[in-house]
């Protein structure tokens, strides 16, 4: 027995006093494990919700003075009840998980060791039984000389474990178990193997055959069976390997930029899991940190779990400058343990996390600005309207009411996008789509009010210069003044029935082919009219224009 008492007593200690320090590094961690079993479905003890920390603190704090004063042999009555009612608890909770499938990892090591319900179980049970031999042997259990020592060692554990405890709390865990610590590059964390063992399922079916219910199990395959199919249920026979970072995302209006950004060169990530739960000191930390960022060329966004409305009044509150994009609150929280904190990426590998009580420590090198962001939802939206805006004009399948309608909705739309964005060009939607708020406007009865903004694009190369020419010409055209380029052109019906094509009057003719090289056009003035309209190019002034106008009457 005393063999017995001696080896559970040096077993049971050992795994005390790691299963505690484990916790106590990350007790922040422990503590939404905790969540999770007060939660609703498990326990459903919703009200300690709010003292999870404090408990989880607590009980870290205790697992490991317990081992402490099993091995010294300090007040063994108290420490044998104690780890008793302790194991007695939690193997019932272990077991009441595992059966009913509610916690799908106690954490009962942190992240360290993670165990499956039924692992977590087993174990309890191996520990319920050394520590019955520790109960009912306690007599068994002799202190370690010098007995008068013990109180300080157990005082001086207690206040080093309550500062620990704290330091963790107010930076971040010193050991990181975790499947994002520094040097992780998430991209990679989230691929499977080709050759990973792949999850395995047994399809029970039921069917009604001549009256009696028959079950016929498969790998998947329908069975063939003559009867009437009633139900079929799925059973995992195997789990399959499941990559260590299986829920990151980021997302913004339902457009998903986890690939664009884990490609980014330099990223700083303000994580927040909830924005309502954040700390106001933290953001004023951040807030520091993110100007600096982004005056050195890196690029800042905010990743939460909140909704936009809670994203909007943040970023209006403390006047920041990034935008929020939502990512899994699972996975935030394991990412890093500050609410808020910084993150910072180079191509996707984490390179540094820190609390935002250490903002300050972040070292940030002058780094090339980032190339500009496609906006995809707006390019998808535009794309969709430059269809809309050409289908009807290259078919002849609609009539011209109805295409006066769709030109009418799309010139709002790229109104609304004028003043939320300015010119949407080549840095915001790409080089294709840049053409598509043009070509609205070019077809609106608004080419005067919106052609500065046009001009303010092609200086900035967010447009093709010919395309500003076109447009700067057609509203001269309109205005019955002389175009610059000799782009327009338009035909009149005399009375008589013949066509007239002609390119409209052109101020500077003499000169007018160097402009448009300058404009970037390939073809002379000759050529463009010649392809244009079939006809040899003829000069036309505004008198003449005036008199064909009188003829086609």
């Amino acid at each position: 027995m005393k063999i017995l008492v001696t080896f559970s007593r040096i077993f049971v200690a050992a795994l005390f006093l790691f299963s505690g320090f484990i916790k106590l590094n990350d007790p922040l961690g422990f503590s939404y494990k905790l969540q999770e079993y007060f939660g609703e479905g498990v326990l459903n003890l919703e009200f300690l919700i709010p003292y999870a920390l404090l408990i989880a603190v607590f009980l870290v704090i205790f697992e490991v003075i317990l081992g402490i004063t099993l091995i010294l042999g300090y007040l063994p009555k108290f420490t044998v009840w104690s780890l008793l009612l302790m194991i007695v608890f939690f193997t019932f909770l272990t077991f009441y998980s595992a059966y009913f499938n509610k916690v799908t990892d106690c954490g009962c090591f942190g992240d360290a060791l993670p165990l499956t319900p039924w692992e977590s179980f087993t174990k309890d049970v191996i520990l319920l039984i050394l520590i019955l031999i520790l109960f009912f042997g306690r007599k068994f259990i002799t202190p370690i000389n010098p007995i008068p020592t013990h109180k300080w060692i157990v005082f001086g554990a207690f206040t080093a474990c309550l500062g620990f405890a704290y330091h963790v709390l107010m930076h971040l865990p010193v050991f990181d178990f975790r499947a994002y610590k520094i040097g992780t590059n998430i991209e990679q964390g989230m691929q499977v193997p080709e050759d990973a063992p792949k999850a395995e399922f047994a399809y029970h079916w039921k069917f009604n055959v001549g009256g009696e219910e028959k079950i016929i199990t498969t790998s998947g395959d329908y069975p063939k069976v003559d009867g009437k199919f009633i139900d079929v249920e799925t059973e995992t026979v195997k789990e399959g390997y499941e990559p260590p970072i299986h829920d990151f995302a980021i997302e913004k209006g339902n457009v998903d930029y986890t690939t664009e950004y884990l490609q980014e060169e330099n990223v700083i990530l303000i994580v927040a899991y909830n924005l309502s739960k954040s700390e106001a000191e933290g953001f004023d930390a951040v807030k520091t940190i993110t100007k600096e960022a982004l005056s050195k060329g890196y690029n800042v966004i905010g990743l939460t779990a909140s909704a936009p409305k809670a994203m909007s009044e943040i970023k209006e509150r403390y006047n920041l400058d990034f935008d929020f994009y939502t990512t899994d609150e699972t996975a935030l929280k394991t990412i890093l343990r500050s609410n808020p904190g910084i993150v910072q990426l180079k191509k996707g590998t984490i390179v540094e996390k820190l609390h935002w009580n250490d903002a300050k420590k972040l070292l940030l090198e002058k780094v090339a600005p980032p190339k500009p962001k496609i906006n995809v939802r707006l390019k998808t939206q535009l794309d969709s309207i430059m269809k809309l805006d050409q289908e009807g004009r290259n078919d002849g399948n609609i009539s011209w009411d109805v295409q006066k309608q769709i030109d009418s909705t799309n010139t709002l739309f790229i109104e609304k996008v004028f003043e939320k964005h300015g010119y949407p060009g080549k840095s915001l939607v790409g080089e294709e789509t840049s053409i598509a708020a043009w070509l609205v406007i070019q077809h609106s009865n608004k080419i005067g009010k919106y052609l500065p903004i046009i001009k303010e694009a092609g200086e900035k190369g967010e447009l093709d210069r010919s395309s500003v020419a076109m447009m700067e010409d057609r509203h001269l055209m309109q205005q019955g003044l002389e175009q610059i380029y000799g782009t327009q052109g338009m035909t009149f019906t005399e009375n008589t029935g013949s066509q007239i094509p002609m390119i409209w009057p052109i101020k500077d003719q003499e000169s007018v082919n160097q402009r448009r090289k300058e404009a970037g056009f390939t073809e002379t003035v000759e050529e463009y009219c010649e392809r244009l309209f079939g006809v040899q190019y003829k000069v036309y002034t505004l008198e003449e224009v005036e008199k064909l106008k009188g003829k086609s009457k």
